[in-house]
């Protein structure tokens, strides 16, 4: 039984950066940084342990005047160092907190990882989440990208008050990203074909129309069985690796996290102190990354 699981784990692999992209280091003060990273003291950087016996690196990246706040669980082929762009725009596009992570043996995170790992790692930066800066279920929207959908919907399938979710560039299964099963066998890994029936909040599904590592197929089916349904973004020639650098991107996102933001409107905001320097973007047709993060055909 054992072997089965580990040859389907197999192929369906993880890929941290190798090297990684980043090293945690204390500064005189006391304060965790990432070093390799520019400074932001907009950012926190925390040290979790999981249930798996892992200490993990999260980052926390505020904004002044944020209702909501993202907790983003990225691909299988990229580490925070990679990512922390793309959440400074995120934060600054979106008027949102952002909490981001690295994986059980990603970046500077010990440990192996594994399926179970990663959910794990997410239920403690969740923790961290609540007990930290006291953010609440309804103020959360989980944003999974890719293998990032795996601990994404784990969690979303166990909070019930649950604000909103976003999958992108999403799997329906481990199995299924390989082959075009019919059904879920015990084996299979990230089973969010099955977990996806239990979310109870608003669901927001971006797939490019040509992934070339997760068929759009995915996407479609796990709105279609979305219980709350959000608009979809199919992103005409979007890929899998992408999909950030096409201007609805932003555009839809910010609508998602607008309609999330109604609806706990009548509800008094957590706001969580920060520097209030923070450059805003709301007039920018699209994310104004640097540099391209790595498409990895390895991504997924």
């Amino acid at each position: 039984m054992g072997n089965v699981t580990s040859n389907v784990a197999a192929r369906f692999a993880f890929f941290p950066p190798d090297p990684p992209t980043y090293q945690v280091i204390k500064e005189e003060d006391g304060r965790l940084v990432l070093q390799g990273i520019t400074a932001d003291k907009n950012m926190d950087v925390h040290v979790l342990d999981t249930k798996g016996g892992n200490k993990i690196i999260a980052t926390f990246w505020k904004h002044p005047v944020a209702r909501l706040t993202i907790l983003y669980s990225h691909g299988n082929a990229a580490d925070l160092g990679q990512m922390h762009e793309l959440f400074i725009e995120l934060r600054s596009h979106l008027r949102v907190n952002i909490m981001s992570y690295d994986y059980s043996g990603y970046g500077a995170s010990t440990g192996k990882p594994t399926e179970f790992n990663t959910y794990y790692d997410i239920e403690a930066v969740y923790n961290c989440l609540k007990k930290e800066y006291g953010v609440k279920q309804e103020d959360l929207i989980v944003y999974g990208q890719s293998v990032g959908s795996g601990p994404t919907l784990h969690l979303a399938s166990r909070l019930k008050k649950l604000g909103g979710v976003v999958l992108h560039s999403a799997i329906l299964s481990g199995l299924r990203v390989l082959y075009p099963v019919k059904m879920t066998f015990w084996f299979d890994i990230f089973k969010n074909i099955d977990k996806i029936r239990h979310v109870n909040c608003p669901v927001l599904v971006i797939h490019g129309t040509d992934d070339e590592i997760v068929e759009w197929t995915h996407g479609k089916r796990l709105w279609e069985l979305a219980k709350e349904k959000f608009d979809p973004l199919w992103v005409e020639g979007g890929g899998h690796c992408n999909l950030e650098t096409f201007p609805e991107y932003i555009r839809h996102v910010r609508k998602f996290v607008q309609a999330m933001e109604k609806i706990s409107i009548t509800k008094p905001a957590k706001q969580i102190t920060s520097a209030s320097n923070i450059a805003e973007s709301e007039g920018c047709k699209c994310l104004r990354l640097k540099t391209k993060r790595a498409a990895s055909k390895r991504e997924s």
